[in-house]
Parts: structure tokens; C-alpha cells; sequence
């Protein structure tokens, strides 16, 4: 795997809610998307991802409305 172990990754709240985005600390699973892909995830919410870049690509939503396709990640130390 190359790259940061764990991301910060902005999820915003549902459309019309009126809530702060919420800040998903997700770390490195040991799995790979088809494409070879390092995948993230957080347990506690089921959030998991593929990163590139500076954006996080949702591959499954976790719990609540499925977040935007394409969401803002940050390494985490």
C-alpha cells in the first residue's frame, strides 16, 4: 500500500437538514477495489472508500443517506 493509513473525510449533511458536516476518520482496511485500489473504511460508521488525490471516491455509504460521489479527504498524521 502506498500512501497515508488514515484520512479525514468530510461528509456532508443531508440536503435541507441544517447540520454541520461530519469529519470520518477512516483507515486502511487491507482490501483493494477491482482496480487494485488500497480501500478505507471507519467501522462505527461503515463508511468505506477509495482515495486519490484529495478525494474520496464512496464505494459503500455506511449508515444514514448515501453521501455525494466524490467526497473532500485529508491525510491523517
Amino acid at each position: 500500500m502506498t500512501g497515508n493509513p488514515r484520512y479525514a473525510v468530510t461528509v456532508p449533511a443531508p440536503f435541507g437538514s441544517h447540520s454541520p458536516p461530519q469529519v470520518v476518520i477512516v483507515e486502511y482496511t487491507g482490501g483493494h477495489t477491482a482496480a487494485g485500489s488500497p480501500v478505507y473504511g471507519d467501522p462505527e460508521t461503515g463508511l468505506q472508500v477509495e482515495i486519490h488525490g484529495g478525494a474520496a471516491r464512496v464505494l459503500a455509504p455506511g449508515s444514514g443517506p448515501a453521501p455525494p460521489a466524490c467526497l473532500h479527504a485529508v491525510p491523517v498524521g
